[in-house]
Formats: C-alpha cells, structure tokens, sequence
C-alpha cells in the first residue's frame, strides 16, 4: 500500500474518532468546567474569606501543574486510594476541573467589567442580588467573555489528545493504533494533525462569526 492509498483509507478512521471521541469529550468537558468555573468565579468574588481562599487554592494548583499530570493523578492516583475510573470518566473530570481552574479567572474577569452602576440598576428596579447578577451582570459578562472562552475550548479540542495516553479512543488514538500496524508513523501523524488543524479553523471561523452578532447588540 502506497502513501496515498494508506492516506486515503485512514482518513475516515482518524475522523470518526474525531467525531465519536474527540468533539463529544471537548464538549462534555467544557461544559462541566463551565458550570464549574462559573461557581469558582463566585467564590473568588465573595466577601467571605474561606470560600474566596478555597477558590484561589483551586485555581492556583490547576494553573499552576500540568494538565498530563492532572490526568494521570485521577486516572493512576486514584486507585492507590480505592478509587478506579475508567478512561473515559478520567479524561473528562480532568479536563473539566482544568476549564474550570482556567476559565473560571475569565468569568470573574469578565464579571468586573461590568460597570458598578448596572449593579444598581438592577437594585432600584427592585432585584434581589442573585436576580441582578442572574438578570442584568452576567448576560453582560458572557459577550466580554466569549473570546477567551472560545480560545479555551479550541485548546481543550487539541488537549484531548492527551486521553490517548490513558486509552481513550479519539482521534490521536486512533491514527497510533494506525501507524502501529503500518509503520509510517510520520505520514499518520501528520494526517492527525491535519484533522486537528481543521476542526481547530472551524472552531475559530465559528467564534468570529458569533463575535460579531454579538457586537450587534454594543453601541459603538
């Protein structure tokens, strides 16, 4: 089998372990950190010391070790204390507690950007605080923090290669089982990272386009 031909029949595999692993883990994943970072972004915002504290420390251990680590903690570390994961939970609760650590400092960033008097809008029209962030800051804060967020998950889509590691199928998975069994390593892995470089210019054609509805509703 030539180049071309080995090109040609490995594309659909790589593709669907793109489809069937890589795009449902990101998504997964980004959500649940989402969520996460969303109430990390709280507690960091709130007056009282020990939740405040308690974020910071959450924040400061996912920023500051790596990802590969984070992963092989939850996915070989565990069992050491009687609790065993398999693959596919592993990958997700690290990548979501890593878009969590990381996102989170978008979202509160995001949140303080709102001007104080839209804070007091919301007061004089009678809301409660819950109701005035739920109602009036946080619609705001999402349109400040849509790029950052949506360079969080096009970087997420590229880390979930690291599941490969810990034998999840996805996309880089399965062009290793491929270049195993053909030997042509470099052909297959550059192959995978075509697939990656696509997907990541979709997701990036994709965060320009809902950037600009956005900026439809900014007065200028």
């Amino acid at each position: 089998m030539d180049n071309l031909e080995l090109f040609w029949t490995s594309l659909w595999p790589i593709v669907s372990g793109a489809i069937m692993g890589t795009i449902p883990l990101a998504l997964v994943s980004f959500v649940v950190g989402l969520v996460l970072a969303l109430g990390v972004a709280l507690m960091r915002l709130s007056k009282n010391r020990l939740l405040s504290g308690i974020a910071r420390v959450y924040i400061s251990i996912i920023r500051g070790t790596p990802l590969l680590v984070q992963l092989f903690v939850i996915f070989y570390g565990l069992p050491s204390l009687g609790i065993k994961l398999d693959p596919w939970p592993s990958a997700i609760i690290a990548f979501s507690l890593n878009v969590g650590g990381y996102a989170a400092e978008v979202i509160r960033a995001a949140i303080l950007s709102v001007p104080k008097g839209q804070w007091e809008a919301g007061y004089m029209l009678g809301m409660s605080p819950a109701k005035t962030l739920r109602r009036v800051i946080l619609p705001q804060a999402a349109r400040v923090s849509v790029p950052p967020l949506s360079n969080t998950f096009i970087s997420l889509v590229k880390d979930t290669s690291l599941a490969s590691l810990i034998l999840v199928t996805e996309l880089f998975r399965q062009a290793q089982r491929i270049a195993a069994f053909s030997q042509e390593f470099m052909l297959l892995y550059l192959e995978a990272a075509l697939v990656y470089w696509l997907i990541c210019m979709a997701l990036s054609t994709g965060q320009n386009v809902l950037e600009k509805r956005l900026d439809r509703y900014v007065a200028h």
